[in-house]
């Protein structure tokens, strides 16, 4: 099985995930191929061939981030004191995103799987990528495998909350069931 996780991630925090569903996915089917994909490095053909499409990003104001609220999140981080604690900014953070990467995304191929995740502080009303990105991969053709999931952030930049990530190897290893 041929599986392509394609993710954005501001802070680290969903490239944390996106590893962990790979390597649920990975101990559920040794044989498995997985490519974890930034957003940023994926081209147009990524998804083509992948008999499931993973797609995550981080939630930034009730939703899928855009340009501007990635330059907010930079920006603030930019601000914040050299004492302060942070995950800090991945590299490649401030290109493209996963709004970016769908103009891009070609129709799927009848019967093309996908699952959508995303990170997300674990805040009333917080809202969530996950929905979102989900409703993008059916408008381009896709079948949902399991529904959309999130992942509790602590802080904006983190830390995960402990047992996220043993809960996203679960969640990947189910993907395949």
């Amino acid at each position: 099985m041929r599986v392509v996780i394609v993710y954005e991630s501001l802070f680290g925090n969903t490239h944390e995930i996106a590893e962990a569903i790979r390597d649920g996915i990975r101990e559920a089917q040794p044989d498995s191929r997985v490519a974890c994909v930034r957003a940023t490095e994926a081209d147009r053909d990524a998804a083509l061939g992948a008999d499931l499409l993973v797609v995550g990003g981080p939630t930034h104001a009730h939703s899928l981030s855009s340009a501007i609220t990635r330059k907010m999140g930079l920006r603030a981080e930019e601000r914040a004191p050299a004492n302060v604690p942070g995950h800090g900014v991945e590299q490649g953070a401030a290109g493209p995103g996963l709004r970016e990467w769908f103009h891009g995304l070609p129709k799927a191929a009848a019967g093309s799987l996908c699952a959508a995740f995303d990170t997300r502080g674990d805040v009333r009303l917080a809202g969530g990528a996950a929905n979102t990105i989900a409703r993008r991969l059916r408008h381009h053709g896709y079948q949902l495998v399991a529904e959309p999931t999130g992942f509790i952030v602590e802080d904006v930049e983190g830390p995960l909350r402990d047992g996220e990530q043993e809960r996203a190897r679960a969640w990947g290893a189910g993907l395949l069931r």
